[in-house]
């Protein structure tokens, strides 16, 4: 009796895992990374959509030492 229920036990966890649905997202998101965000959280003097805005502060925070490939430990 109980080796007939850890059969049928294996038998329904085997099928269990055959049945896995694929994991991929259902839209995708093509936005350029200086569209960003329009929220508190953005940096003062960067609007959203504005290419050069979003260069500039990038080489400022290379500038100011918030560039991780530039530090050593």
């Amino acid at each position: 009796m109980m080796q007939r229920i850890s059969i049928l036990l294996l038998s329904v966890a085997a099928l269990t895992a055959c049945g896995e649905k694929a994991q991929t997202l259902g839209t995708k998101n093509d936005a350029t990374a200086f569209s960003g965000a329009s929220n508190s959280f953005v940096e003062a003097g960067w609007t959203a959509g504005d290419k050069t805005s979003w260069e500039q502060h990038l080489r400022t925070r290379g500038q100011y030492g918030m560039n991780d490939h530039s530090r050593a430990p």
